[in-house]
């Protein structure tokens, strides 16, 4: 990964203007829910804290936040394959060969945590020699449903631990199976 696209590894320290409450009074404004059977308000209430160190320094204001907690919540991989710029993202070259490794190592391991993740970008680097977009834009646009930029890395660090902190998420594991099965 490149210097800046996991959370600790930016040298430029960024002032973050949002808290945790910050981020619950988004999810409570647009209505993303909770699963009972799943998660304790401790855990939704850490899972706040880390979703407002992670995407506030990368936001400008609450629409933006709104925007990125949105990539979490409202995953739909049929729209995202709509969007013309994902059918630019899927003819780049080797990007169908990083969504096949990919889905392989997302269905083969467990929780995407930041180790996990990391281990996955360092097998497709190694398995694929590739690098840059034509590795990063098509695993962003599998798993947080949009191509772009490092700060969507932090997105897909936060989707298995919001299940897990019993929001009404698709994990990473989920994403991956709708996403291949609206590739064409």
């Amino acid at each position: 990964m490149n210097a800046g696209e996991i959370p600790g590894d930016n040298p430029t320290a960024v002032e973050n203007p949002f808290r945790a409450a910050n981020v619950a009074e988004v999810l409570a404004s647009r209505g993303w829910k909770t699963v009972d059977e799943r998660g304790t308000d401790e855990a939704r209430q850490s899972w706040c804290e880390r979703a407002a160190t992670l995407l506030g320094p990368q936001v400008a204001d609450r629409e933006g936040l709104t925007d990125l907690l949105g990539l979490i919540f409202e995953y739909d991989a049929t729209r995202t394959m709509s969007d013309i710029e994902s059918h630019n993202v899927m003819t780049r070259y080797a990007a169908r060969d990083v969504i096949r490794l990919l889905a392989s190592l997302v269905l083969d391991g467990g929780v995407c945590t930041a180790e996990r993740f990391s281990e996955i970008v360092t097998a497709l680097k190694t398995e694929l020699d590739v690098r840059g977009r034509e590795l990063f834009h098509p695993l962003r646009l599998a798993l947080a449903g949009r191509s772009g930029e490092g700060g969507l890395d932090r997105v897909i660090l936060l989707i298995d631990a919001a299940w897990e902190a019993g929001f009404a998420v698709k994990t990473v594991r989920e994403r991956m199976v709708e996403f291949c099965s609206v590739v064409e």
